[in-house]
């Protein structure tokens, strides 16, 4: 008993440190381009994006930040761009669901760099799939022009955003947009691309040209206001709807507008009362394991997370290294996928590796997907996978067959899909669990998540023995030292991209979580699929 004390012991603090890395992070993203940034703001009357989002949304209601670390450690040469220049939070507006998109004037003017288009488009496709009403809080000076073509022409780049804005208005979902700083060229486009378009007076200014721009292609002489500022755009052009006296107005303003809309059918989810865990929930950070690679009983996660700690287990002697489960989360109905850390013994009584997916694990997944979109239930799938199981007994058991079967009721699932990387999230086990390219409505990940083709210590394994193998070909000997060190210097590398960070920054995964947030982000991410009914699943063909 004192051994299982001092690993919860161990592992709580390792996460309690890793949770309080995250925060130390975010704190430094949030302050954007920084206090002299922010200041030089201020002094022109203007709020930041974080003040204008805190006006805007219902004072102590829930948010959720998506890709507060996209761009983070990225572009080091231009200074780096904090939460890629734009904040982007799903919250409350006069209580409706919205999902908020703010310019960050203070980290370089607001231009756009390629992982800001990037982080827009993920907030449009969000507000698209889930019926979401979308603001926009308009402030920048479009385009980083020195990275114009990794951002410019292609197919999800930045023309892409218009391209949203008229199918989001076509789908009939609300978008407003709010002119509280520059807004220029291509950008333009956007906030009148929005059913209703508000201009702030004094600091903000529409135009497909800037003044310089005016002057070298045509050589007229205006000035900013009289080119495109408030009164021009409402006056005298049309342009916008609502001039504004100031920043505090336009954010009420709109709270006002957001307060009569009307609602969508819902897509009929099942929820009752709240219940909390029965549990302890702050246990979930000693529970899970410091060692990427120990086992852990998972199911004892999973009851910390659900209602009243309660949970139907599907084919509970089957396939045991995937759980499958229904229950409920904050009062939503879910069926709930999770790797099975532990050792087990299958139905031969050959044991079993915890957290690699099995044929007969596999199979049985497949079946409650299928399920759970007959029964119109959301799915949350919980990773912490190494893939799955490899070797002549399982090739020869169609291993290929009975995953692919899985990912295919994955892929063809029609009920809302929320995934949560708690650990290890690595090659086609990422895909099986519902990985980024499989549309989950959400995906986020816990501090101690990796995600990536194999483990660093497999993948530096199997690159060195292709390197020594070359060379050994071209008659090179290779000593252990220097092995060693190929070793190292392939497993640092390997690690540092398995990182949850590096993941965050490139918007693989939606956020980087406190785990004690698990249950918050997958609540409002129902809440926010329930705006918009479910196809009829079509299984497609899988073989059986």
């Amino acid at each position: 008993m004192a051994k299982i004390d001092l690993d919860f012991n161990k592992n709580e603090d390792a996460m309690k440190l890793a949770v309080s890395k995250l925060k130390r992070k975010l704190d430094k993203i949030h302050q954007g381009g920084g206090p002299k940034k922010i200041e030089k703001l201020h002094s022109k009357g203007k709020l930041t994006a974080r003040e204008r989002i805190d006006l805007l949304i219902d004072p102590g209601s829930k948010v959720l930040e998506i890709g507060a670390l996209a761009g983070y450690e990225m572009y080091p040469e231009y200074g780096g761009c904090p939460a890629a220049g734009v904040v982007v939070v799903i919250a409350y507006v006069s209580k409706r669901q919205c999902m908020i998109v703010a310019n960050d004037a203070t980290v370089k003017a607001g231009a756009w760099f390629p992982i800001t288009g990037k982080k827009n488009l993920r907030a449009q496709e969000i507000a698209m799939e889930n019926r979401l009403p979308i603001i926009y809080l308009v402030d920048s000076a479009g385009v980083f022009l020195p990275l114009q073509d990794e951002i410019f022409p292609d197919k999800e780049h930045f023309g892409r955003i218009f391209r949203n804005n008229a199918k989001m208005s076509s789908m009939g979902i609300p978008q407003i947009a709010a002119i509280m700083g520059s807004c220029v060229a291509g950008g333009a486009y956007l906030p009148i691309m929005s059913d209703e378009a508000l201009i702030v007076e004094g600091t903000g200014s529409i135009f497909l040209a800037g003044p310089y721009l005016v002057k070298a292609a045509i050589g007229e002489q205006v000035d900013k206001e009289t080119l495109g500022g408030a009164t021009t755009q409402s006056e005298i052009s049309g342009v916008t709807d609502y001039k504004m006296p100031d920043d505090k107005t336009c954010l009420e303003t709109i709270r006002e507008l957001v307060d009569k809309f009307g609602r969508f059918e819902t897509a009929g989810f099942d929820r009752v009362e709240p219940l909390a865990p029965k549990l302890d929930m702050n246990e979930l950070l000693g529970l899970f394991p410091e060692n990427a690679t120990k086992p852990y009983d998972s199911l004892e996660i999973i009851k910390r997370l659900v209602d009243d700690s309660k949970l139907t287990i599907y084919k509970k002697d089957y396939g045991k290294t995937i759980i499958c489960a229904y229950g409920r989360i904050d009062g939503w109905a879910v069926g709930i996928v999770a790797n099975n850390r532990q050792v087990v013994k299958n139905k031969k009584g050959e044991m079993q590796f915890g957290g690699v997916i099995y044929s007969d694990s596999a199979d049985k997944a497949s079946r409650f997907i299928m399920n759970c979109n007959q029964k119109k239930i959301p799915l949350v799938f919980l990773h912490d996978v190494t893939g799955f199981m490899v070797g002549t007994r399982s090739e020869h058991g169609g291993i290929i067959k009975d995953g692919a079967k899985m990912v295919n009721a994955v892929s063809n699932s029609t009920v809302p899909k929320f995934s949560i990387v708690m650990g290890n999230s690595y090659g086609a086990g990422n895909y099986a669990m519902c990985g980024k390219a499989y549309d989950p409505r959400l995906i986020v990940a816990w501090p101690t998540a990796k995600i990536a083709v194999m483990g660093g210590s497999q993948a530096a394994k199997v690159l060195l023995q292709i390197q020594v193998s070359s060379q050994k070909a071209r008659g090179e000997e290779i000593d252990e030292v220097a092995e060693q060190k190929m070793f190292d210097e392939i497993k640092a590398k390997y690690d540092r991209q398995t990182s949850p960070y590096y993941a965050a920054s490139r918007l693989w995964v939606d956020a980087i979580i406190d785990p004690m947030e698990t249950r918050k982000v997958i609540s409002m991410g129902i809440e926010a699929a329930n705006n918009a009914p479910v196809e009829k699943f079509n299984p497609g063909v899988i073989q059986t």
